[in-house]
């Protein structure tokens, strides 16, 4: 792509109750209305997620935005789901709107598994293993068809420049805070890294969220919300925001990524992680100090 995509205005997101989500299902899965409808813990950002009894999901867009990747998911994960080594969701049923909710939804089986955290991980060499051996199934399958980078997915799989104006503006409000040299600097080198133009599957959004463990290891793979065809380099950036220091040679060699590739993977991680550290300046809780952990580490690492 030669011009920068337009990300747009920041979505105007609803909130949705259990309540709600149980009266859609019982408009328009009346098999189903018996099952009680309780609300996920940690449920998500770009979609509000309820359990529907013991076996399923109720997944509906906080937005009209993040509603444009329904249609997508309907149509590829149950092809994408077999070419891959792990679980990823597929989906059951789509709902349309009703009961004063707007947009379309989706009914998916629920797949067991505690979020992926750096202190969850029970060994991270296995860990990063078997993340590379996920994305390069993925990356496997073929992309002839599959959906560009749009507003489906943030124009995951497209220049990194779409994020240029988020990450110069985070370096300016972190400015005598952190040493924005440096973090220009790599800034820089990701957008002069070259993408040659092929293809691939990526998942758009390999977060520890997204990321599920049983027992501490990789069981599941969920939220394909951001998924398409494009450059992959956007996977690349949970090397640096959760794997360790040793784990990241291990996938990054796994996968086989060159210099570029892993130039503008670090772009994707470093861009994320300037807005965290922006927005939590002046916080001492977790997530800010997890935020801080990440950036040193991009900024650091010599790969």
């Amino acid at each position: 792509m030669n011009d920068v995509p337009d990300l747009g205005p920041v979505p105007r997101r609803i909130t949705v109750s259990a309540e709600q989500a149980g009266r859609l299902v019982a408009e328009q899965f009346p098999h189903w209305a018996a099952l009680p409808v309780t609300a996920v813990e940690n449920g998500g950002w770009d979609n509000r997620t309820f359990r529907l009894g013991d076996d399923m999901l109720l997944r509906l867009p906080s937005a009209q935005e993040y509603a444009l990747a329904v249609e997508k998911e309907h149509r590829w994960l149950p092809e994408l789901a077999p070419a891959l080594p792990l679980p990823i969701p597929v989906p059951l049923a789509k709902g349309s709107p009703g009961a004063t909710y707007p947009f379309a939804w989706s009914v998916y089986g629920w797949i067991d598994g505690t979020p992926a955290t750096f202190e969850s991980v029970a060994d991270p060499i296995r860990f990063a293993e078997d993340l590379a051996d996920f994305v390069a199934a993925l990356r496997s399958v073929d992309a002839s068809h599959g959906p560009q980078p749009g507003k489906h997915n943030w124009f995951r799989g497209a220049t990194l420049r779409t994020y240029e104006a988020r990450a110069l503006g985070a370096l300016e409000e972190l400015r005598g805070h952190i040493d924005v040299a440096p973090a220009h600097e790599l800034w820089t080198r990701a957008l002069r890294a070259r993408w040659d133009g092929t293809d691939v599957w990526f998942h758009g959004d390999l977060a520890r969220g997204n990321l599920l463990l049983r027992d501490g290891r990789l069981c599941a793979v969920i939220d394909f919300g951001t998924c398409g065809v494009g450059d992959p380099a956007c996977d690349l950036a949970i090397a640096w925001t959760l794997l360790s220091v040793d784990g990241r040679d291990v996938f990054r060699k796994r996968l086989g990524v060159d210099d570029a590739t892993w130039a503008r993977g670090r772009g994707w991680a470093l861009w994320k992680t300037l807005v965290s550290c922006a927005d939590s300046l002046g916080e001492d809780g977790a997530d800010a100090r997890d935020a801080r952990r990440v950036l040193s580490g991009i900024l650091t690492d010599r790969g």
